[in-house]
């Protein structure tokens, strides 16, 4: 029975799927060993399917590093903080280059005279390792230099992009201040509902233990009059939450739909009620613990010693909706006094409602573990310094180790990584990210590297040269760990290494016309 009976030409140049004939999936390969090489009579008598599978994959992993053709490329245009980050499956580089604009590569070498340590906190008085309490944990914490923009390393969740906007609730920054604007619906069966905004960031606890937790709030009692449709009066409430939960707020991320807060109530659905999916309304999804103002509230509130002993990450969520006691029709718009309010509504009251400034998370106690100093976490000041000189191809004499000597004859003892103008790199394993010199920042860059072909399904795959060393592999390993089989382990072992050996030379892709073509240049004589 052929293997490409059920397969036809049509289908095969017409789809996409080209080149896949060359190449066995790790699937096939674990079912093909149990019925050769398992049962009564065989080699090994008893083995289970998880022992095939762990050993095929430690076999798979194994021969991609030196055996296999397992090399992936990634390429990026390299940003200015002269950063590339590693990628998820990678095991080790093979070359690392940029690309000119003819597309040729130009190789990048390694440099060893410098890297990005750890940098550990200390006192200025004794410069002695510092241990402190009341460190800051999150990264922007205040507003005040902020137009409009939500700032780095916060993420915002709201129906609406633009702050302000007449038919769509989000936030923003205003007077230095993060602020919510609002807008009542009608729709869905539903009158008077709207939409939750919050802003959330990622924070490592990992080392802390207990922290406490502050921010300056304002939120209002907003009394309404809609003139559009009808003359309903009435009071919204403001309320904002801020606190602490270990459930990531991107996966509930429903915001986008007509997810409201408390309904105002219709003939259908009660005064009071509040939708299943809205979870950040529901107060136990701050699990760790949440600071609230709702009325008219201004004040500074601080929720002490929360328990982070147990958690390693959490995220801090600033979120913040209205409730009204009338139903109204669309196009109720709140907003702080600088923004428009909605033509089609008209609004009394404070101008700058559901505010919050000057948000802080810190650490309760003097730490336990070593600290990075602010604005050092990720990069060093040794990482800084190197990426903010300007390299000897851009004529800086003071990197002696990389001077191009303009005397001709005269370089001596240059290394020759370091005698080339293209530019160098080194690795931050601590933080998997790949640095580049400064002389690279806006090229092309591209990352050749390995790796263990343990990705998805259609990446565990065997070439055909190779197959006969996965099995001898395989099988190798299993009746090495078995006591019944030790007798025919060293027998094995020779079988595996002559297979692996002979899928290397397969796998080498040597031709002899190409072969022959290298050779004849190598007999002409090189005239001095």
């Amino acid at each position: 029975m052929g293997l490409y009976d059920n397969i036809t030409h049509q289908n095969y140049y017409q789809g996409n799927d080209f080149g896949s004939y060359q190449f066995v999936s790790l699937k096939d390969i674990i079912d093909q060993f149990i019925i050769v090489y398992v049962g009564d009579e065989k080699l090994i008598k008893k083995c289970s399917q998880v022992d095939v599978s762990f050993h095929a994959q430690r076999a798979l992993a194994e021969l991609s590093f030196d055996t296999f053709k397992s090399v992936k490329s990634q390429q990026i245009e390299l940003p200015p903080s002269l950063v590339m980050t590693i990628p998820h499956d990678y095991v080790n580089y093979t070359k690392i280059s940029t690309v000119d604009s003819s597309g040729i590569k130009h190789i990048l070498y390694p440099i060893k005279d410098t890297n990005n340590p750890f940098q550990i906190k200390q006192n200025e008085e004794d410069l002695s390792y510092s241990f402190p309490s009341g460190e800051e944990t999150l990264a922007n914490p205040g507003f005040t230099d902020l137009l409009g923009q939500i700032p780095e390393n916060w993420n915002k969740i709201a129906q609406g992009v633009n702050f302000g906007a007449n038919f769509a609730s989000t936030l923003g920054i205003s007077d230095g201040k993060l602020m919510w604007s609002y807008v009542n619906k009608n729709g869905f069966g539903q009158t008077g509902w709207g939409h939750v905004g919050l802003l959330y960031q990622q924070v490592d606890v990992s080392n802390l233990t207990y922290v406490d937790l502050s921010a300056d709030g304002v939120t209002s009692d907003i009394t309404f009059a809609n003139t559009f449709a009808n003359t309903n009066t009435g009071t919204a409430v403001g309320t904002i939450r801020l606190g602490l939960t270990t459930q990531d707020p991107s996966v509930f991320n429903t915001l986008n739909t007509h997810d409201t807060y408390v309904h105002p109530g219709n003939n259908s659905t009660p005064a009071g009620t509040v939708f299943p999916q809205t979870q950040f309304l529901n107060t136990d999804y701050f699990d760790i613990g949440y600071l609230e103002w709702t009325g008219n509230d201004t004040s500074t509130k601080t929720l002490e010693a929360m328990d982070l002993v147990s958690h390693d990450t959490v995220y801090i969520i600033a979120l913040s909706f209205i409730e009204t006691t009338t139903p109204l029709e669309n196009g109720f718009a709140l907003k702080p006094a600088a923004l428009t309010a909605s033509p089609k509504g008209s609004v009394t009251g404070t101008g700058n409602i559901n505010s919050i400034d000057n948000l802080s998370l810190v650490n309760s106690f003097a730490s336990t573990q070593l600290s990075s100093p602010v604005g050092n976490e990720t990069s060093s000041s040794t990482w800084k310094n190197y990426k903010s000189i300007d390299p000897t191809e851009n004529n800086n004499d003071n990197y002696e180790n990389q001077v191009y000597w303009p005397f001709e004859g005269e370089r001596y003892g240059l290394e020759p990584a370091q005698s080339q103008v293209n530019g160098n790199f080194y690795i931050d394993q601590r933080l998997g990210r790949i640095h580049f010199s400064s002389n690279i920042s806006g090229k092309t860059v591209i990352l050749d590297y390995i790796s263990d072909s343990l990705g998805t399904d259609e990446e565990m795959q065997v070439h055909k040269f190779a197959e006969e060393a996965m099995y001898r592999y395989i099988l190798h390993a299993i009746a090495a760990g078995q006591m019944a089989t030790q007798q025919i382990v060293p027998r094995l072992k020779k079988e595996k290494f002559a297979a692996i050996r002979q899928a290397k030379l397969r796998l080498s892709n040597l031709k002899l016309e190409e072969l022959t073509r290298i050779l004849r240049g190598k007999s002409k004589q090189i005239k001095h």
